[in-house]
């Protein structure tokens, strides 16, 4: 959400901010309503003081005799009153319509993000690790032998429909074992706290970090209201939602391991076959807290979070800044990685390390006090992967794969498979 006093002091430049995305001007629109808002209340609170101050000669005009007066002095303060509430009732429409345009206005860009209309003129910042030299064919995920017996998408169809899986047996362990590396080495190398929230939230959880009103169709909703989380961005962020925090308490740093859900929409006929794009998914999310002057520094080392995983699991990948045109409507810059895929030769996303600035705690309310004792100031949040668990099991299996159908798995991994190291071309841990 937007700052409506620096639309109001820089129009042209919160145009120009929004033209970097290929959006429409509005700082006309929104300041036509935040124009009539103001009217209205000025003019409430004029005729709230005539009010008073007629009410006040009412009792004179009384106390001397003057009828006339008196009947005048009474029609007037009935007349005002009517007027306050009316104009009061205005008001508030006012309010609430410029509220819900702000709601759906996309973030603004920090300068260092580069132009462009689609992922073709993102920028890679970074590069890591070699994709290895098969020789042999390598394959997709699902395709290869040892896999096969483990990753059923049959019977997720049977189940729940299209882009469903079910995941048994070794290829199952695999994939928690990703996860819990992943929790294990946030906590205890990055130092960020572990939390397990719920995955079913309120709406006003959604409208706090962006995904309401205008990305609705992306999420599930319950009959009852809830929201499934399309990722714990949602939970983490809005632990601070409406709170004044001390600064002494920040940054707050988080990860949590939960199930996701996303509708997916827009994204018919891409990605059909294979767990790259599922309705549900684990993903292990980092957050923070943090006060702006600390903002940009946390968005560097997020983003080294995220790749340090990568690292350890020895999955060659490369980051790349988002350009204008790519880029989530919440976020004011966005760092992908992307994990090399030898089964379909090409580097795919796998985690998004974004930050906010103030865009997300505007939209929450959420403050700290600093520590100087000025007034509260909006705190900044950031988020990302770290990482996406199903992707990163899809890139564990191609980069691992062998001619003869089985997987040679991640030093890392081993602790946590009982020093197993192989998947088995007949889908066992050996």
């Amino acid at each position: 959400m937007h700052d409506i006093r620096f639309i109001r002091e820089n129009p042209a430049a919160f145009d120009a901010a929004l033209s970097r995305r290929g959006a429409e001007p509005m700082s006309s629109t929104v300041l036509a309503l935040d124009e009539a808002r103001r009217a209205l209340i000025h003019a409430a609170e004029t005729a709230t003081a005539e009010q008073n101050k007629a009410s006040k000669e009412v009792g004179a005009a009384k106390g001397r005799g003057d009828e006339a007066e008196f009947e005048r002095l009474r029609a007037l303060v009935a007349e005002k009153k009517a007027d306050i509430a009316r104009m009061t009732e205005e008001a508030k429409q006012k309010d609430d319509e410029l509220n819900t345009l702000l709601l759906t206005i996309p973030n603004m860009l920090y300068d260092d993000v580069p132009d462009g209309a689609d992922e073709n003129d993102n920028v890679e910042i970074n590069r890591w690790g070699t994709p290895r030299g098969f020789d042999f064919t390598p394959v997709e995920h699902f395709d290869i032998a040892g896999v096969q017996t483990g990753m059923d998408f049959a019977a997720g169809t049977k189940l729940s429909g299209s882009r469903f899986v079910v995941l048994s047996g070794a290829v199952a362990r695999i994939h928690r074992a990703l996860a819990q590396f992943m929790l294990d080495y946030h906590v205890d190398v990055h130092g960020l706290t572990e939390a397990i929230t719920p995955v079913m939230v309120k709406e006003e959880m959604m409208y706090g970090t962006g995904q309401l009103p205008k990305f609705g169709e992306d999420s599930y909703q319950t009959t009852n209201g809830w929201w499934l989380i399309p990722t714990a961005e949602v939970t983490l962020t809005n632990l601070v939602n409406g709170d004044i925090v001390d600064e002494s308490t920040l940054p707050r740093r988080y990860a949590a391991h939960t199930q996701c859900f996303r509708s997916e929409a827009g994204s018919a006929g891409r990605d059909t076959s294979g767990m790259l794009r599922q309705h549900q998914f684990e993903k292990v999310e980092m957050v923070t807290i943090i006060t702006p002057d600390q903002s940009e520094a946390e968005h560097t080392r997020m983003t080294r979070q995220a790749e340090a995983i990568l690292e350890a699991l020895d999955l060659p990948y490369r980051t790349v800044k988002l350009c204008s045109g790519d880029m989530g409507a919440g976020m004011k810059r966005t760092h992908d990685l992307e994990v090399w895929l030898p089964g379909q030769d090409k580097y795919r996303e796998i985690s998004s390390v974004s930050t906010a600035g103030d865009y997300q705690a505007r939209r929450m309310n959420a403050r700290y006090k600093p520590a100087d004792g000025g007034k509260p100031q909006f705190v900044h949040t950031l988020n990302g992967s770290g990482l996406a668990v199903g992707r990163t099991l899809i890139a564990v299996l191609e980069n691992g794969q062998n001619a003869d159908g089985s997987v040679t798995l991640p030093a890392v991994l081993h602790p946590y498979l009982k020093g197993k190291t192989t998947l088995t071309p007949a889908g066992d841990l050996a």
